[in-house]
């Protein structure tokens, strides 16, 4: 039976959100792309040696109207 992934494994294996560099100057669709680019996956990434894993509630906002609102106020 293979074992569960260590903290350790897994915060190695996350990129940190504090070394992902937006373009302001950029259009938002290439912000978006950028970002997903360098963060490889948006719903888990890391501050530091915090693990964040992202969910959204159920509401008429979709993932895409989220997604906007955090690279528009970068």
């Amino acid at each position: 039976m293979e074992s569960a992934q260590s903290r350790e494994e897994l915060l190695d294996s996350l990129v940190d959100i504090r070394s992902v560099k937006i373009d302001p100057a950029q259009p938002v669709e290439e912000r978006m792309k950028s970002y997903v680019e360098q963060i490889k996956n948006p719903y888990l990434f890391k501050v530091g040696s915090t693990v964040v894993r992202v969910s959204y509630a159920d509401t008429q906002a979709t993932i895409n109207d989220n997604f906007v609102n955090l690279l528009s106020s970068m």
